[in-house]
């Protein structure tokens, strides 16, 4: 016989806001949300979150794990570790930097065999759309993967290239016959060639090197050929607000279009970084504040959909932090365990809610992976994802004390919010079970979506 078990608390985040409420599960899945006074099964294993508050566990679609080939930058074991202690319950791996990129079918057996085993949440992948590959993309798509990633300039790693327009063209004609999904790293090549390029350790050069214009262009391209193809698009990373106006007509005129942007865009701004930190460094870049504000309005009001980390780990010495050269450092934010203390601390400042902040980090993701009616709620029917936030807790970000595998981060000194006392995958504690994850199928129109196999006794 299943066990029921229980969790109450006087603050439960549901579809319909904030509650108190009694959530109850079994098997893995939520079977019912009760009224906080409720009487409760009989025979259920109950716990009283107090006043903490209970989220449904966050779904994080944007991760670069860089496994296998690369997991002395991160890997699965570590990476799925830091996500759990940030309260994510489900992440999606990008496909570069592995080696070898999830490109074909058989890079994805290969990822899924460094997967197999090794993670605490349950882990799913993303495709690759590189020049080369468009008899691949259906394979990979009948296989399992969520959608392909494309870069419409240089990826930073020779073995996942870009797409030309042309090459654009044809990912999109070939990904429309079976309504997959193209996420696109949307900076124009062009506009970043002729951007002034300096280096050395002054962020306000680095800044002018990637121009909010670039971003621009390039989304006001891939909304005209995803308009012209009837293709579903989706922006990776928006840091410029200016795209904005952009995006929100073409939504009007019934372009399938989504947009995410992260933590850092959010939380962290060009007029505070100080000159020779590298750990700041991603591309796009980290902009001014009066940007910062306009995608706060934009997440408010529905223009962007979802909030995710981009974690982009690497090795300390590939930070340069002996330099502060921003011109030759890695870029990527290390940020898995951190982002949802770090958009809280910001969210609550702004006046928002953490019903919100549960909408923007785990039922948006969800909707974008297609899992919704699986994760992203607390609600009958989907796994029994949650994590408990002690909302008013605060910590200083310690780099060696996160479970990244390489101590740098921007968050470093930094007094955060939202302390996440559990996480729960699938009903049961996730950092106390190491490798209980598995490999979430599409909801829909994936039939042939497979499980990574857990260990004997996982639920």
């Amino acid at each position: 016989m299943v066990e029921e078990q229980v969790l109450r608390s006087t603050r439960v985040v549901t579809p319909q806001g904030e509650r108190p409420a009694a959530v109850v599960f079994a098997g893995g899945t939520i079977t019912a949300v009760l009224p906080h006074d409720a009487a409760l099964p009989p025979d259920a294993r109950y716990t009283d979150l107090g006043d903490d508050v209970l989220l449904p566990g966050l779904v994080d679609t944007h991760v670069h794990v860089n496994d296998p080939g690369r997991a002395e930058w991160e890997g699965f074991a570590t990476a799925s570790a830091a996500a759990v202690a940030g309260g994510i319950t489900t992440l999606v791996d990008m496909p570069l930097n592995s080696v070898p990129p999830t490109t074909t079918a058989a890079h994805l057996d290969t990822k899924r065999a460094a997967a197999r085993g090794r993670v605490h949440t349950d882990t799913g992948f993303w495709g690759g759309a590189v020049p080369g590959n468009t008899a691949d993309l259906k394979a990979l798509h009948d296989a399992g993967v969520f959608g392909f990633k494309c870069f419409l300039l240089p990826s930073g790693v020779d073995e996942f290239p870009h797409l030309d327009r042309g090459q654009l063209i044809e990912a999109m004609d070939a990904l429309a016959r079976f309504d997959g999904l193209l996420i696109v790293h949307a900076e124009d090549p062009r506009l970043i060639d002729g951007a002034p390029r300096r280096g050395g350790p002054k962020y306000a050069d680095f800044l002018a090197s990637r121009p909010a214009a670039a971003e621009d262009r390039a989304i006001a391209g891939v909304i005209e050929l995803a308009a012209e193809r009837g293709s579903r698009v989706h922006i990776l990373h928006l840091s410029s607000a200016s795209a904005l106006p952009l995006i929100a007509a073409a939504r009007r005129e019934g372009v399938r279009l989504t947009v995410e942007t992260c933590p850092h865009f959010l939380t962290l701004t060009a007029e505070e970084v100080p000159d020779g930190a590298t750990e700041f460094k991603c591309c796009p870049p980290i902009r001014e504040a009066a940007n910062q504000d306009a995608l706060w309005q934009a997440l408010a009001d529905g223009t962007i959909d979802c909030v995710v980390s981009d974690h982009s780990p690497s090795t300390l010495d590939l930070k340069h932090k002996d330099t502060g050269d921003f011109a030759t450092a890695w870029g990527g934010i290390s940020s898995l365990q951190l982002g949802l203390p770090a958009v809280w601390t910001e969210a609550r400042r702004r006046g928002h809610t953490l019903a919100e902040v549960a909408g923007w980090m785990s039922a948006g993701p969800a909707r974008l992976a297609g899992l919704d009616g699986v994760k992203g709620a607390i609600a009958p029917g989907h796994d029994a994802d949650f994590t408990v936030l002690d909302p008013e807790g605060t910590f200083t970000v310690d780099p060696a004390r996160l479970h990244h595998r390489n101590p740098i981060t921007a968050y470093a000194g930094r007094t955060l919010h939202g302390v996440v006392r559990a996480t729960y995958l699938r009903g049961r504690p996730a950092a106390s079970r190491p490798e209980g994850g598995r490999e979430p199928a599409r909801a829909t129109k994936n039939p042939a979506g497979r499980l990574i196999e857990r260990p004997a006794g996982g639920s």
